[in-house]
């Protein structure tokens, strides 16, 4: 099994991870794609809600919020202190 690293939505917060892999498709996928969410860019997990969903993450100087549904299927590497 191929491991593309660390699922947005199973990082802490305070977590910064390196984009690797958006398994999403059609409007969300380009939408996400330009708000800065491509691989090589640092998303930086910024507020979860009390239950979890959705989570603030902050790209490109830009504070957005994501649902589970979404953030699962977007993956790095954490980098930094949480890489260790």
């Amino acid at each position: 099994m191929v491991s593309y690293g660390i699922a947005l939505s199973d990082a802490k917060m305070g977590s910064r991870i390196r984009l690797n892999r958006i398994d999403i498709q059609g409007v969300m996928r380009r939408r996400l794609l330009d708000l800065g969410f491509v691989p090589g860019n640092v998303v930086e997990v910024i507020q979860k809600s009390p239950l979890g969903d959705p989570t603030a993450y902050r790209i490109s100087g830009t504070t957005i919020a994501l649902r589970k549904e979404e953030s699962s299927l977007i993956y790095g590497e954490l980098e930094g202190e949480d890489a260790e």
